[in-house]
């Protein structure tokens, strides 16, 4: 096992991007075999022509604007939502960062919105930008008791907005003040952090807030046909199923929560879920990537080969073992192992921190490999 630093430090940008899981009472045509679900997960399939991931499937999110934390939104959210929390609760703790991990730039406006607000923004302008939801709530109304969410019925002139929002984010603030709404970021709960494994020098990462909302029924969805090309609603099986018959791409972020969201057997369950979970902690996950002879490991926190060191951010650890040698050599797993573009497997053996779940170990069938 061997590890190098590399000279040229990536480029971070922050993102955000939301889980949508609405309600589902229709029956599931698409693998009838599959147990059923009492929810569905938007997935966007990103354009072949976008430079990052084309092709995948997605939840909706993007890079977060400085328009996403401006001053300016204070006006929209007073008199009801102020500094610090607007309503959001409690602050979470955050785990301590990745050794060497560049810390986020200062605004340099000491009454922009702090992160939570902003990163919510961020995920609420991408949703409308990308799938043409509004996840907007009327200025009027205060956040009810714990309820399960609604996207606002779409105005006229809707792809007029999204394109003045797609070429200046700023726009997104005029959208919201001219229908006298504010981004609901109160039905958006903390999920997870996930950064951008090492690839190459210098290349382009993220460090990306996953947060989860639960809508009452799916909302209408209208892919932009620009960076987005087409949607659909799958529960976590279907989406694992289609991933693994090559219908649909997922990049290992995407299949760990889809994976992880399989462990919630109803909206009902995974809502209160995350009112239970409100105060506690939230995990970023860095992988580390770990070159075999014949396979990729993409290991996480809690893994027994998971080294915090700062080595790491800037190379991948390799070895010229096979993969089941060095599965057979460990015993504490939280891990990915990439065989090929859609087989994955899953090894969890640990317990997840900050009261959180981790999707339990999943292997596909050694007749895909």
């Amino acid at each position: 096992m061997n590890g190098s630093l590399r000279p040229h430090a990536s480029s971070w940008r922050r993102a955000a991007t939301v889980v949508l899981a609405a309600g589902w009472a229709r029956p599931s045509p698409a693998v009838p075999s599959l147990p059923p679900e009492g929810f569905r997960l938007l997935l966007l399939q990103r354009s072949g022509s976008q430079g990052f991931m084309p092709g995948a499937h997605v939840f909706p999110g993007g890079v977060q604007d400085t328009a996403d934390r401006s001053a300016d939104w204070l006006r929209l959210f007073a008199p009801h939502h102020r500094p610090p929390r607007f309503g959001l609760g409690p602050a979470r703790s955050r785990p301590a960062s990745f050794p060497g991990l560049p810390a986020a730039a200062a605004d340099g406006d000491a009454a922009a919105l702090p992160d939570d607000v902003a990163s919510r923004i961020c995920a609420i302008r991408e949703t409308f930008e990308e799938a043409g939801v509004l996840l907007l709530r009327p200025r009027a109304a205060l956040p009810a008791a714990p309820e399960l969410a609604r996207a606002l019925a779409l105005p006229p002139g809707l792809d007029a907005w999204r394109d003045r929002v797609r070429r200046d984010p700023r726009h997104f603030l005029s959208l919201c003040a001219h229908l006298d709404c504010t981004p609901d970021i109160w039905a958006l709960h903390d999920w997870a952090g996930w950064l951008t494994p090492f690839s190459s020098p210098g290349g382009r990462r993220f460090d990306t807030a996953f947060f989860l909302c639960c809508l009452s029924e799916p909302p209408p969805v209208y892919p932009d046909l620009t960076e987005v090309v087409s949607c659909q609603w799958s529960s976590p099986s279907e989406a694992t199923e289609s991933f693994i018959s090559k219908e649909i791409w997922l990049a290992p972020p995407q299949f760990y929560e889809i994976r992880r969201l399989g462990d919630f057997s109803s909206l009902f369950d995974l809502h209160k879920f995350c009112l239970d979970g409100a105060s506690e902690g939230m995990e970023r996950m860095l992988p580390i990537t770990f070159v075999t002879a014949d396979a990729m490991l993409q290991l996480l926190p809690g893994d027994e080969l998971y080294l915090e060191d700062s080595e790491f951010l800037e190379t991948v650890m390799s070895s010229g073992k096979k993969t089941e040698e060095i599965m057979k050599e460990g015993k504490t797993f939280h891990r990915l192992v990439l065989h090929s573009r859609h087989v994955y497997n899953l090894h969890v053996t640990i317990q997840s921190k900050y009261k959180h779940v981790y999707p339990k170990t999943y292997v596909i069938s050694k007749s895909h490999l």
